[in-house]
């Protein structure tokens, strides 16, 4: 009979160590996130912080500190008078294009000092659907969308891909109404 405790002693602490050592291996490893799962959706308002929370902080901290901006388009952003421009975002986190650009957004919103109070953030699903009231009458076919207003009036958007870069665009925009 004692032989038999120092063996079932022994087996007891083969699984104690390797169910303690588990998590510590799988903590190593990171898993892919799968962003066309509607687990990882951000859906309707939501405030820009949401990017620097998991599963989106990877591709958001990616994508804001590896774009490069040009100097002499922010700095002509910096010269608008932006006391009556908001901007409305519409994204979808399960989009490539939308992660893609939506850092680089930031990283320019960043520079020119742009108030994040006056940006409103609008999430979709993969059908472009958001459940906000009046979502409708925006008319979103792509995501993202940009869509920049002067004193409440539209001014101009730019959808899904920039035509020469997000910073040129947006300047040739607000240039437009100034």
């Amino acid at each position: 009979m004692s032989v038999k405790y120092p063996a079932i002693l022994g087996l007891l602490f083969l699984c104690y160590a390797n169910a303690v050592s588990q998590p510590a291996e799988s903590a190593g490893k990171q898993e892919k996130v799968n962003f066309s799962s509607s687990e990882t959706w951000i859906l309707g308002y939501f405030r820009p912080d949401r990017f620097t929370q998991k599963p989106h902080s990877e591709w958001y901290y990616q994508g804001y500190d590896s774009y490069k901006f040009d100097d002499e388009v922010i700095a002509r952003l910096l010269a608008i008078n932006r006391d009556d421009i908001t901007i409305k975002v519409v994204m979808g986190s399960w989009c490539p294009d939308s992660r893609r650009e939506i850092p680089r957004f930031m990283r320019i919103m960043t520079a020119i000092n742009f108030p994040v109070e006056k940006i409103e953030f609008l999430g979709v699903d993969n059908s472009k659907f958001s459940p906000v009231a009046g979502y409708e009458e925006i008319n979103i076919e792509r995501v993202p969308t940009f869509i920049f207003y002067v004193k409440n009036v539209e001014a101009g958007r730019i959808i899904e891909n920039p035509v020469t870069s997000l910073e040129q665009d947006m300047l040739d925009i607000l240039e437009r109404k100034q």
